[in-house]
């Protein structure tokens, strides 16, 4: 990952980090759960899920120590994916990254209004539906 990549990911993710919900916050123990949905495999995707804890561990969340993540994947099978992130809703993770092309972000969005979701998207996501616009205090779409 390179060090643009790197920095503008941990800015992704701490921002995030600092707007989640104070009702998700309270949900959890005492440990926030992070939700992280790949539409590849664990396998393949290793540098990946080391950069994201990486990532994490830079803006002070250490697994196990003050977060906690829950890792799904679709294996390349993308009929999984709503499932899956059904499956960490139910979890009641506080914030849902999703990567891996655009399906995990769509079934994310699918699979809850309530729960931040993070994401890379390569397209337009307003063209897309993903969000309202590309003001500072991003909206989802209903």
């Amino acid at each position: 990952m390179t060090d643009v990549r790197r920095r503008e990911f941990i800015t992704l993710l701490g921002g995030t980090a600092a707007a989640w919900p104070l009702a998700a916050r309270a949900q959890q123990a005492a440990t926030p759960v992070v939700g992280f949905l790949n539409w590849g495999s664990a396998r393949l995707s290793g540098r990946v899920v080391a950069a994201f804890r990486g990532g994490l561990a830079e803006v002070g969340y250490v697994e196990p120590q003050n977060v906690s993540v829950e890792l799904r994947w679709a294996g390349t099978q993308s009929e999984r994916l709503p499932a899956l992130a059904a499956e960490l809703v139910q979890r009641k993770v506080a914030v849902l990254v999703a990567g891996g092309f655009g399906g995990p972000i769509f079934a994310a969005k699918a699979a809850t209004s309530t729960i931040p979701i993070v994401f890379a998207y390569g397209g337009d996501p307003v063209k897309a539906g993903l969000v309202k616009s590309f003001n500072h205090d991003v909206q989802a779409v209903d």
